[in-house]
């Protein structure tokens, strides 16, 4: 099938490479402009990108696609469907209606719970038991369209946005070459049943110790690896990266328990946390008991105490 690629990230390459190692002909692959990344800050083309010329695909990166002279050439083209997957620019109606077959996106819930921008991590912040991926055919919404197939799979209690995002990438994948070689019926979304995944502000990563221990551990997991759930100690910002919630004596929130070997415990609205891994600014994950060498965090001390 002749296909119009667009997607930007590392969730989308996974798609790209299933779809062209399963013989699909990608006409173009559309992606974002290439961003200031890394210390200096020089442009960085994109993980589709960095693919697509891996596999000697054309690219293009218009900053619209409301634009008249971004959308005639790909009308050109002869695409019988598009395929979207995290790609981060809006598509009108007249780019919608190229493809004979339609467009085509991969969401990272089962629509219609969580649609928009962050549904990996807001699935784990609910505290869902599990997600999957929907291949929805796109309209004019914000992933409103029809769903075409769906596959479930659990959240383990560990699990990060990391980890999560690997597994569903990959399910991803191979579900959207099913949906493209398989003639399906496409489903309704129930409106009633939809949740919104808003973006992830900065803000939220800031740990509040009054909160329970475990709506913070699943912040911790959550936040891993962008941006990280972060607290503080005195002027020291630290961001907290493994952790679980344990039974604990009543304190203040955000006193330190216990400080040695077996973990930092911190003093939770309810219960307490234990935090195996985490970093200083600047610096680099490490254990507990790494951290500890040379720390004056001692028990009855306060994280966040300064904030």
């Amino acid at each position: 099938m002749k296909i119009i690629f667009a997607g930007t990230p590392d969730f989308a390459a996974a798609a790209l490479e299933a779809l062209h190692a399963a013989g699909h002909e990608i006409a173009l692959v559309l992606t974002q402009p290439d961003r200031p990344a890394g210390r200096g800050l020089q442009p960085a083309p994109s993980a589709v990108k960095r693919l697509a010329q891996d596999l000697g695909l054309s690219v293009a990166q218009p900053r619209t696609l409301k634009d008249a002279a971004a959308v005639a050439p790909l009308r050109m083209l002869g695409a019988q469907a598009m395929v979207v997957a995290a790609y981060g620019l809006i598509l009108p109606r007249e780019v919608l209606d190229i493809p004979k077959l339609g467009c085509f996106n991969i969401h990272a819930s089962l629509l219609p719970r969580w649609r928009g921008a962050a549904p990996i991590q807001r699935a784990i912040l609910a505290g869902d038991g599990e997600t999957g991926i929907s291949i929805m055919q796109m309209d004019e919404g914000l992933d409103t369209g029809p769903v075409l197939l769906a596959e479930r799979i659990a959240i383990a209690s560990d699990e990060t946005a990391g980890s999560l995002h690997d597994r569903l990438a990959a399910l991803g994948s191979k579900l959207i070459v099913r949906a493209l070689g398989e003639p399906r019926l496409p489903r309704p979304q129930e409106p009633a049943a939809a949740t919104y995944a808003a973006k992830i502000d900065k803000r939220e990563a800031r740990i509040d110790w009054r909160e329970t221990a475990e709506l913070i551990d699943r912040k911790v997991r959550a936040f891993d690896p962008v941006p990280g759930a972060s607290t503080s100690f005195g002027d020291t910002v630290l961001k907290i990266w493994r952790a679980q919630p344990v039974q604990g004596v009543e304190a203040a929130p955000g006193t330190v328990l216990t400080a040695d070997a077996g973990g930092i415990t911190v003093a939770c609205g309810t219960r307490a946390l234990r935090i195996a891994e985490l970093q200083r600014a600047g610096g680099k994950r490490v254990s507990a008991a790494a951290f500890l060498t040379g720390s004056a965090l001692k028990p009855g001390a306060r994280l966040n105490e300064t904030a």
